[in-house]
């Protein structure tokens, strides 16, 4: 009989089977991690699997064993695409915005570039700033590369001034920057325009410093709900 002891052990081995598809050497800030680093396609991967394996039991009542083995790969293998999609093109970006002021984040399975206002935009201006218009060149070659997930452009403001002024200034921010990366090819069904004014501030709007962190243009990279991801979508 395949007890539940002998499922949740292979439950587990299947698990971290799926789950050794690699090792991420970055933090979410972008720092260089020891080797318990552990990439988003193992984390998702691993977790799919030991989910999928515990399904797979309870449907395959006559093999719980194998029932729990097919689960594990099927649902292991479709957690784990996206995480190795996002583990590929975080790579790139890092390696593109190094030096360029941008930073990249990993939350999840979301990936956010940071794009301080004192390098995108003059003061009081939805004008894209000229040396900036390199690293959105770089960014619509990867956004038209990586192209099965969804891009969320969000522009902020500082608290200064007032209310209505802001929203509209971080919308036209946001849609100065989704504009620009449309005329480079990036397909515009991908991208959503938000402008939250003020609103989410990252640092104090008491001081200089905290204010020009706030003011900033966000990139966020997300699946798209229901999609199938696989390593052979990431086109080269």
């Amino acid at each position: 009989m395949f007890t539940m002891r002998r499922l949740i052990i292979v439950a587990t081995a299947a698990a971290l089977m799926t789950g050794c598809a690699g090792q991420n050497p970055y933090d979410s800030q972008g720092q260089a991690q020891g080797s318990t680093g552990m990439s988003k396609t193992a984390k998702y991967g691993g977790l799919g699997a030991l989910a999928g394996a515990i399904a797979g039991a309870a449907i395959d009542h006559n093999n719980r064993g194998k029932g729990a083995l097919i689960g594990a790969a099927a649902v292991g293998a479709a957690a784990a695409g996206y995480g190795y999609y996002a583990d590929k093109q975080e790579a790139e970006l890092r390696a593109q915005m190094a030096n360029t002021g941008v930073e990249v984040q990993r939350q999840g399975d979301q990936i956010k570039l940071i794009m301080p206002g004192n390098i995108t935009f003059a003061t009081d201006s939805a004008n894209i700033a000229p040396s900036f218009y390199s690293p959105l060149n770089n960014l619509a070659g990867s956004f038209k590369q990586f192209n099965q997930n969804t891009i969320e452009v969000v522009g902020f403001t500082d608290s200064t001034g007032s209310r209505q002024h802001n929203m509209d200034l971080s919308q036209r921010r946001a849609q100065a920057v989704s504009t620009y990366l449309t005329s480079q090819g990036v397909d515009a069904s991908r991208i959503t325009v938000r402008g939250m004014g003020p609103d989410q501030p990252i640092a104090s709007n008491a001081d200089a410093n905290g204010r020009a962190q706030n003011r900033r243009v966000e990139v966020n990279l997300k699946p798209i709900p229901g999609q199938q991801y696989d390593q052979g979508q990431v086109q080269q």
